[in-house]
């Protein structure tokens, strides 16, 4: 329980507690994210020191593992921050961007999962291989992990890959062709004499203002049914959700720039909605 409370803790302080503007100027603002980490990690290590050591032993289960985990989180992120400006990575590679980006939750989850079993033995085995099951707590704990995952994890994930949306993209509605014929003449003369009237043709796009709110929503939902369908194994159900978007965004697809953004952001989306309702059905089942 204690290892999920921290991964929890982790994933509130990363992607609630830090605003946008902390993450563009990610290095004027580390002091301050490195501070909400230790509120949340120490609110944490606090409970569990009260509640299940009985105020006992608070270098081992309270000093060391908060200043471990904190400290590493830092030097994480520290590091991470000057390999960037140093590799200094130009908007089409965001394939890059999002390596470094599970890279770098990856070393913070190594930290915890080491901080834990130096202080508490913890055996990350134990948890895939309950003797006795899952208890309720444990069990909410990482829904909770996994919900928080498949919704701002995810979506943040989607949008280092698929970069920033160019505005014409962004606002495309769909493109018509209309055509007219006029005579400058009368009609009845033009026929006489075997003309045919001049025809134009106009070409327009349309462009609407989309409510960006609106739509990482709709992520939101997508990944939880599809997280939903697939820890019961509804595969067949998981199309509808893809022709639903198809139909609703079909006047979209005439662009091709768009229509692959479409399908990249879509398939993504559904990779990982797919792959945490798999892991959740190993864990919980």
């Amino acid at each position: 329980m204690l290892f999920l409370s921290l991964v929890l803790a982790h994933l509130f302080a990363d992607f609630y507690l830090q605003t946008d503007d902390m993450v563009i100027e990610k290095r004027k603002n580390l002091r301050k994210h490195v501070v909400h980490h230790f509120f949340m990690t120490a609110f944490v290590l606090i409970g569990f020191w009260i509640f299940q050591s009985n105020l006992e032993g608070i270098l081992p289960n309270l000093i060391f593992p908060l200043f471990l985990i904190v400290v590493s989180h830092f030097l994480v992120d520290f590091l991470k921050i000057k390999l960037l400006e140093h590799l200094k990575m130009n908007n089409e590679e965001n394939m890059k961007r999002l390596g470094y980006f599970v890279l770098d939750q990856l070393l913070h989850l190594g930290m915890i999962i080491l901080a834990c079993k130096l202080c508490f033995h913890f055996k990350i085995e134990r948890f895939f291989q309950p003797q006795e099951g899952l208890s309720f707590i444990v069990s909410v704990l990482f829904i909770m992990i996994i919900v928080i995952l498949a919704t701002t994890v995810s979506g943040h994930m989607i949008q280092i890959l698929l970069g920033s949306l160019p505005n014409q993209l962004l606002t495309f509605e769909g493109k018509y062709s209309f055509k007219h014929e006029r005579n400058e003449r009368n009609e009845a003369e033009f026929i006489h004499m075997g003309k045919k009237g001049l025809t134009e043709e106009y070409n327009y796009t349309i462009f609407s203002k989309h409510d960006l709110s609106r739509g990482k929503l709709i992520g939101y939902i997508e990944r939880l049914l599809v997280l939903l369908l697939t820890f019961y194994s509804a595969y067949p159900a998981i199309g509808f959700i893809v022709a639903a978007k198809s139909i609703a965004r079909f006047k979209q697809m005439d662009d091709r720039d768009w229509a692959e953004y479409f399908l990249l952001g879509t398939l993504t989306s559904m990779f990982l909605g797919i792959t945490l309702g798999i892991l959740l059905k190993v864990v919980l089942a």
